[in-house]
C-alpha cells in the first residue's frame, strides 16, 4: 500500500492506494503554521478513521505546490510510516516529456494529472483541474506536455468579489435555475458556476483549435463537480486523477530504480 499526499494551496489531499486501487481520499486544511508532529498526528487520525494500519505502507509519494510545507510533510510522513517519501520534482521519473520554456516551473500537481490522464485515457488529452486555481493543460499522443493556461479558481474569484463589493455576500455553489438571475444570490451563482462553465468551454475550444486535432477532455479537482455538469463540451470527470498519477509515478521510480 502507498501513502499519497498532495499539498495544495487550500487543502492537503491524503490517500491510500493498494494495487492501483484507491482505498480512501481525505482532506486537511493547508496550514503553514502546523509542525511536522501535528501533521503526523492529523494523518494518523485519518488512517485510524478509515481503518488503515500505518504499518501497511510500503512507501509514500508527495506532490506539492507549497514549497515551505514539502519538507514538513516529508518529515511527518517518515515519522508516521518509517519510510522516506518520494518528492515529485527534479530527478523523479515521470515518463512525461515537458516541452515548455521552463520545465522546472511546472507544478507537480499538473505533472501528476497529465501522467494519469495519459495512462488512463491516452493522448492527446486536455486536463482541467479546478481548485484554488483552475488550470487547463494539454499533453499529446507522444507523452509530451505541450502547455497550459492558469486562471483563478471559483472560490478565489468569489472571495475577491465579496471582499471588494460590500453588497455581495458569500454563496453556496448550487447552480441557478437560469443564467438570468432575479435575485442577488442567483445572479452570483450564475456568474460563478455558469460563468466558469462557459470559460471552460471557451478554453477547450481554443485549445482544440490550436492543437488542430481532437483530444479527450478530463476534469478533476474539488470544484469540478459543480462546474462540469453545466459545460457543453464532452468532459469526463475523474476525481481520483491526481492520486492515480502519483501512484503511477511512484511505481515507475520503484520498478525502474
Amino acid at each position: 500500500m502507498i501513502l499519497a499526499i498532495d499539498i495544495g494551496n487550500s487543502n492537503i489531499v491524503v490517500g491510500a492506494i493498494k494495487n492501483g486501487e484507491i482505498s480512501f481520499i481525505s482532506r486537511l486544511e493547508t496550514n503553514h503554521n502546523r509542525l511536522e508532529d501535528e501533521y503526523a498526528t492529523y494523518i494518523l487520525g485519518i488512517l485510524q478513521l478509515y481503518g488503515v494500519d500505518k504499518n501497511e505502507f510500503e512507501g509514500a509519494i508527495i506532490s506539492s505546490v507549497v514549497p515551505p510545507l514539502s519538507a514538513v510533510l516529508s518529515r511527518a510522513t517518515e515519522k508516521l510510516i518509517g519510510k522516506t517519501p518520494l518528492i515529485l520534482g527534479p530527478g523523479i521519473k515521470t515518463g512525461l516529456n515537458i516541452k515548455t520554456d521552463n520545465p522546472s516551473q511546472l507544478g507537480s500537481d499538473i505533472v501528476a494529472n497529465n501522467v494519469a490522464a495519459l495512462t488512463k485515457y491516452g493522448g492527446p488529452v486536455i486536463v482541467i483541474d479546478m481548485g484554488t486555481a483552475t488550470t487547463i493543460s494539454v499533453s499529446d499522443e507522444k507523452n509530451s506536455f505541450v502547455g497550459c493556461a492558469i486562471m483563478p479558481g471559483i472560490t478565489t474569484s468569489l472571495n475577491a468579489l465579496t471582499k471588494k463589493a460590500a453588497l455581495l455576500q458569500e454563496i453556496s455553489f448550487e447552480a441557478p435555475k437560469c443564467a438570468i438571475g432575479t435575485n442577488t444570490p442567483d445572479c452570483m451563482r450564475s456568474g460563478v458556476i455558469l460563468g466558469a462553465a462557459s470559460m471552460v468551454d471557451g478554453m477547450v475550444e481554443r485549445f482544440l483549435s490550436e492543437l488542430g486535432k481532437s483530444a479527450k477532455v478530463i476534469a478533476t479537482g474539488g470544484h469540478a463537480r459543480y462546474v462540469v455538469p453545466h459545460c457543453k463540451s464532452e468532459i469526463t470527470y475523474d476525481p481520483d486523477l491526481l492520486l492515480t498519477g502519483l501512484y503511477t509515478i511512484y511505481q515507475k521510480n520503484i520498478t525502474e530504480g
